[in-house]
């Protein structure tokens, strides 16, 4: 069947692959085998965020990333000078802006772009500067959008989680109200000229309308396919999550 829509990407985050090695020390599985084997599967990208606190990928892993790759890696950071500094040695493809806490377990909510507009406006000049795509982590809300676009952003990220908690929990309300919002606001972005993609929480059962908007470039997931890799191996868990995305598209 021909596709309807454009090619949508997907990037594999292998955060979690750092995790289960850091659980015990030393150097296995190593998240670099598995970004390798998530581009043989037909990954688009590899997304992998260096922490503060350095929980799960290390400075040495994007080392190996940025030497081994031949898909562009989206260096997910906080807006911090620490990492700024990291972004600017390496000058990876992309750099996706993330809020981070230390007392959380993963990412929680977008990125508060309107109350730091000016700061992430000199932020993220360096880094375009550099040919780093910069994009923004943000809640499908049209004030962050339009500060997102301000500040020079080429590309927000549309945070998916409570969409996805919605469906986890069996609450339609929630789920629809949260898939109408992501609906509008990829199309409002889209129409400001970002380039609009999607991720956090997307499992085989969430995946398929998000992937059917037509704006929406690319999906970036990543703990459930590791999750899923342990039953199913990395690459067919990738591939599945290929399948159903090109389903929705068609």
């Amino acid at each position: 069947m021909m596709n309807d829509m454009p090619f949508q990407r997907l990037g594999v985050n292998i955060d979690h692959v750092a995790t289960v090695r850091n659980a015990r020390g030393g150097a296995y599985p190593d998240p670099l085998r598995a970004a390798k084997l998530a581009e043989e599967a037909g990954a688009d990208g590899i997304t992998a965020h260096l922490r503060e606190d350095r929980r799960h990928i290390s400075d040495a892993d994007i080392d190996g990333l940025m030497d081994v790759l031949s898909v562009p890696l989206n260096f997910e950071m906080a807006a911090t000078e620490e990492m700024q500094k990291i972004a600017l040695h390496h000058k990876p493809h992309a750099v996706c802006l993330v809020p981070e806490k230390r007392e959380e377990r993963t990412t929680e909510g977008g990125l508060e772009v309107a109350r730091e507009e000016n700061r992430l406006a000199h932020y993220i000049a360096p880094l375009r500067e550099a040919g780093c795509r910069v994009s923004i982590f943000i809640a499908a809300d049209m004030r962050q959008i339009e500060a997102a676009h301000r500040i020079g952003a080429e590309v927000i990220e549309l945070h998916t989680g409570a969409y996805c908690e919605a469906i986890a929990e069996g609450d339609h309300v929630t789920r629809d109200r949260e898939l109408a919002a992501l609906t509008d606001m990829a199309a409002y972005a889209d129409g400001l000229g970002l380039e609009v993609h999607a991720g956090h929480g997307l499992t085989y059962e969430s995946v398929s309308p998000i992937a059917a908007l037509p704006q929406v470039k690319e999906l970036n997931i990543g703990h459930f396919l590791i999750g899923e890799s342990i039953f199913l191996g990395l690459q067919p868990a990738i591939r599945e999550m290929r399948r159903l995305m090109d389903e929705a598209r068609s």
